[in-house]
């Protein structure tokens, strides 16, 4: 089994050094260095090329959301989330904005985090519930024409639209696979349709587009 190489950037050694146990513990992950602020995040990825970044966003010198937007720039095939203490609307905002694919908070279980890192390293977005709420309700208030409900649904069928629905909540393909009974390969299928159906090209996307679309409670 090939393991997913992670960078750590947080201020803190000591939160450094619990997380670098914790995830070197799992035989699929591979801590392969530690930043302190945005600065060495960005000459280690350069370096080191992490398939995920694990990215605080208060740190002295360089913070982390210019550090997430430098690193996105010039190294979009590495996968950035966010894992830091705040939530608030301008934080997770920002860090989105900047490139980030995910965003944590640091009092997450291990395994939404375990989760969280290899969707990510999938290049899928992972958003806690709570998250994925702002995130939708901020983009829901942009004016924007959307057909009616019932031609809406003529896009998706019934069970993307189930699917849809579980994806806007913020859990992952495994948990929606559990909920409607289906295989994880099924759901990744129902995915797959659904932004190709909605024009879009992520589960972030989709999820906004839903909203619009009235497909979405």
């Amino acid at each position: 089994m090939s393991k997913i190489k992670v960078l750590l950037v947080d201020d803190q050694a000591l939160f450094r050094e619990g997380l670098k146990t914790l995830l070197n513990s799992r035989p699929d992950f591979e801590v392969v260095g530690e930043a302190s602020n945005g600065e060495e995040a960005i000459r280690l990825a350069h370096q080191l090329r992490p398939q995920v970044i694990l990215m605080d966003l208060r740190m002295p010198i360089l913070d982390g959301v210019q550090a997430t937007q430098r690193i996105h720039t010039l190294l979009p095939d590495c996968r950035i989330l966010v894992l830091t203490t705040f939530d608030d609307d301008e934080d997770v905002f920002e860090g989105l904005r900047a490139g980030a694919i995910g965003y944590l908070l640091k009092d997450v279980s291990s395994e939404k985090l375990f989760e969280a890192i290899r969707a990510a390293a999938r290049g899928e977005y992972f958003l806690l519930p709570s998250i994925t709420a702002k995130v939708v309700a901020e983009f829901s208030r942009l004016p924007r024409a959307a057909p009616r409900p019932a031609e809406a649904e003529k896009i998706l069928s019934p069970r993307e639209i189930e699917v849809l629905r579980l994806v806007a909540i913020g859990i992952s393909n495994k948990e929606i696979a559990e909920r409607l009974f289906i295989s994880e390969g099924t759901v990744k299928n129902h995915l797959s349709n659904i932004l190709s159906k909605l024009n879009v090209k992520d589960r972030l996307q989709a999820v906004i587009r839903g909203r619009e679309l009235g497909l979405l409670p």
